[in-house]
């Protein structure tokens, strides 16, 4: 990244020779997305509904804190953006205003109905990126109700999901070349004035995140948890800490899970359900931060985002942190889903990787932590109703 920043900075617009290497970048993590979605988000319904048959109620009180928790943090993301337009002053070179997209917002009619494809391997093949989820979903839940005849078909979609996977991490090993090229060309085409714009939009992130982990999950956790927020995050601070330097809600798993039951005393059961699901689930702070992105791109081309498309966009970004949360730098693959999903050009991602992997410490640790406040709250009504 920094390497790319001075190679811009040296060439300026003659930058544009190594372009083809950050645009063939881009294009391999755009083979990979909509296969990889369809596979874990089918993979992920799977799973989530063998589960919840077994514990029942645990289960639907689990999904209801993690869709509710994401959709609160993309609107303080929403209506940071708004507030801060971090984007509004980011000039476009001339090229790129040439190209700038002609978004319309739709009407709520056609947002409605075009999640439901007509051709579902037509949804695939034009990256409608709604149309996918909504077709993973269907598949997942009735591969769940048809049962044991049912299970191949789940075990193929599993295989696909690794599979995909694999591939997805042989390209993440070009990223740091990919990337580098994707900063020179930004930095050589728009200057350094780039970054400038770049620290407004890395504060509206941070604060956002700053607001969810400190005022929205603390107040959840001590009313409805019952549970001293303070208190309860020293217990899990290290699995926090964790977090923060691994980038990594799967690898920080086993920390998070041991702060739970043996510092703040939860059941082992509660933790055990709760925290797997939350580390593949619930990404509330790359969910806060895909909408925020989206908008600052979407500022930055000039295009004015209505309410219709700033609903798509919570909408997409909640689901696609979901579908995609098991993905090496999940960030970069839903920030490209919530592109595709409002027609914003994909390529402008190069301009939001310049500070990814800083402000993938913050979303990753904001992740954890909610992870952490659900099993606390999952475990007081559990406790309550006897469960």
């Amino acid at each position: 990244m920094v390497a790319g920043a001075v190679i811009g900075a040296a060439l300026g617009p003659r930058v544009e020779a190594i372009r083809i290497v950050g645009d063939l970048f881009i294009r391999l993590l755009r083979m990979v997305v909509i296969p990889l979605i369809l596979a874990s988000m089918v993979s992920g319904v799977v799973s989530l509904g063998a589960s919840g048959r077994r514990l029942g109620r645990l289960g639907l009180q689990t999904l209801a804190y993690y869709a509710a928790t994401t959709i609160l943090a993309v609107l303080v993301g929403l209506i940071l953006v708004n507030i801060i337009r971090p984007g509004a002053g980011v000039a476009l070179p001339e090229a790129a205003q040439q190209t700038a997209p002609d978004v319309r917002p739709p009407s709520w009619l056609s947002v409605v109905t075009d999640i439901v494809p007509e051709n579902p391997l037509a949804a695939m093949a034009t990256d409608q990126v709604l149309s996918v989820i909504f077709l993973a979903l269907l598949l997942g839940v009735a591969i769940c109700t048809v049962g044991d005849k049912a299970r191949p078909l789940a075990a193929f979609f599993e295989a696909l999901n690794a599979v995909m996977l694999r591939i997805t991490g042989w390209i993440m090993l070009l990223a740091p070349i990919g990337v580098a090229a994707l900063m020179a060309h930004t930095i050589g085409t728009m200057g350094l004035d780039a970054i400038r714009g770049l620290a407004a939009y890395m504060l509206t992130v941070l604060l956002g995140l700053a607001i969810h982990a400190f005022i929205t999950l603390p107040l959840i956790v001590g009313l409805v948890g019952r549970t001293r927020p303070w208190r309860f995050i020293r217990d899990v601070f290290t699995a926090v800490a964790t977090a923060f330097s691994t980038s990594s809600s799967a690898a920080t798993l086993p920390v998070t899970m041991t702060c739970l039951e043996k510092n703040a005393g939860l059941s082992d059961k509660v933790v055990g359900f709760v925290v797997p699901i939350g580390a593949t689930v619930n990404m509330d702070g790359t969910a806060l931060y895909e909408a925020v992105a989206a908008m600052f791109i979407a500022q930055v081309y000039g295009v004015d985002m209505g309410i219709s498309q700033q609903v798509l966009i919570m909408l997409t970004a909640t689901l696609a942190s979901i579908g995609a949360a098991a993905i090496p730098s999940a960030g970069l693959f839903t920030m490209m889903i919530v592109l595709q999903a409002v027609g914003l050009p994909v390529e402008a991602v190069g301009l939001i990787l310049a500070v990814d992997r800083i402000l993938d410490m913050f979303r990753t640790a904001v992740n954890v932590w909610g992870d952490a406040c659900g099993a606390a709250v999952v475990n007081r009504l559990q406790a309550e109703r006897g469960g």
